[in-house]
Parts: structure tokens; sequence; C-alpha cells
């Protein structure tokens, strides 16, 4: 059973950064694309960045090109999001995802995510 533990949310000021921890257990993820959404309250959960597993490929949304950087560990089995120069706009609960056929292709299809970690919450004040 795929199990996704995140971490590393909290309260920043604007212009502030964390990085976020998405821990990944119960099966080996070489084939798997790993991804982070996020949810504010009212709005529906969309893409913020998606990656490889086993070959790196990352993938972006827009708004958070050039400030957002997801990676991976394979040692410790974690995927991050290092996250910099943050906006209230960023505000939100995060969650990590799993796709477990990376063949379809690095992708913000929400659907094509079968297994989803609990969330962390991130707050950045103004």
């Amino acid at each position: 059973q795929v199990q996704l533990v995140e971490s590393g949310g909290g309260l920043v000021q604007a212009g502030g950064s964390l990085r976020l921890s998405c821990t990944a257990s119960g099966r080996t993820f070489s084939s798997y694309n790993m991804a982070w959404f996020r949810q504010a309250p009212g709005k529906e959960r969309e893409f913020v960045a998606a990656i490889y597993w086993s070959r790196g490929n990352t993938y972006y949304r827009d708004s958070v090109k050039g400030r957002f950087t997801i990676s991976r560990d394979s040692a410790k089995n974690t995927v991050y999001l290092q996250m910099n120069n943050l906006k209230p706009e960023d505000t939100a609960s995060y969650y990590c995802a799993a796709d477990p056929k990376a063949w379809r292709g690095l992708g913000s299809d929400i659907s094509k995510y079968d297994y989803w970690g609990q969330g962390t919450q991130v707050t950045v004040s103004s």
C-alpha cells in the first residue's frame, strides 16, 4: 500500500521560503511521477509541480516557475518542494501525489494521480 506523508508547512512572511517534504513508502517509485498540488479555501485543487522519479524530469505551473523547485532523494524515498519568494496567493494546503503510470507522461492532470498524502498547510502573510 502506497503511503505519502507530507511535512514542512508553516507560517511565513511574503518573500520568505519553505521546504516541503513528502516521504513515500510501500512501493519502488522509479516508475512513478510524483507531484505537488495545492488547494486554497473555496477553490479547486490545482497542480503545482511534478517530477519523473527515475530521470528527474520536472514540470511546473507557470505562476511558480523560477520560485519553486521540485526534487527527489531516492535514498530517502522523499520528494521535496523548495518554495522561495513566497507570495500571499501561495497560501493553501499542499498535497503530495503519486502517479504509478509514468509512461503516460509528466503532467498536471489530477485524475492521473492515484495516491495522495494528507496535506500540509502553508500560510504566507503580507
